[in-house]
């Protein structure tokens, strides 16, 4: 019986360092495949990780080409604004010149005329210049008895000094204004817009049939009293 019992002993003994060895064996084993697991896990984090990069990293490089884009797009309108602004600064420079220049065309036009009209003293004409044009203003006393049309002699005069200035500038062209009070008549014309008018018109006959100013280049107008 002892011995049996010590056999059995040492057969669970063996039994015992079997499992002991076979654990032994094992264990290595399953510590390896952990690892592997493990890395396999880690690489295929990696490879999540790295396919996000290039995710964004393509993200970035689509709104980089978009921002370079939109940068030439802008660059380019900046330069046609640029080119128009450009452009639209040697227009209104040469505007500028052309004005400056009509405005000593106009001055010295001016100047011809009151040399012109020199003998004449301030109390029976003026010349001015105003909005680019030049104001011949001539007195009912130079020109007209009091309700008449006739031009008299010293208007004569007058417009025989203009009329020359003005065909030395054929590319003058004239308006003859006439202009009235306010007081009633009643002789030979209906009102003193009708005076008005046949003044301005018997100024333009004596321009254009006496002193040569071609007709082409006047117009004669009546104001009356509406405009003094």
């Amino acid at each position: 019986l002892a011995i049996t019992t010590k056999y059995t002993l040492m057969k669970h003994n063996m039994i015992l360092l079997i499992l002991l060895i076979a654990g032994a064996a094992l264990l290595p084993s399953c510590v390896a495949k952990k690892k592997y697991l493990a890395a396999q896990d880690r690489i295929s984090g990696l490879q999540a990780d790295s396919l996000r990069h290039l995710q964004q990293i393509q993200e970035l490089d689509g709104r980089v080409s978009k921002m370079q884009e939109e940068n030439r797009f802008t660059s380019s309108q900046l330069d046609k604004s640029q080119e128009a602004l450009a452009t639209q600064r040697e227009r209104l420079e040469q505007l500028q010149r052309l004005i400056e220049q009509q405005q000593q065309n106009t001055e010295a036009l001016r100047k011809k005329i009151a040399d012109a009209l020199v003998n004449f003293s301030a109390s029976q004409l003026t010349v001015s210049m105003k909005n680019g044009k030049v104001y011949v203003s001539m007195q009912e006393s130079l020109l007209f008895p009091s309700g008449s049309a006739e031009v008299n002699s010293k208007g004569k005069e007058a417009l025989a000094s203009l009329s020359g200035v003005l065909n030395q500038n054929p590319d003058i062209n004239v308006e003859v204004e006439g202009h009235t009070d306010s007081v009633p008549i009643s002789i030979k014309f209906q009102d003193n817009w009708a005076l008005s008018v046949a003044r301005s018109t018997a100024i333009a006959r004596i321009m254009i049939k006496e002193y040569h100013v071609n007709p082409a280049r006047i117009t004669a107008t009546g104001r009356g009293e509406f405009d003094p």
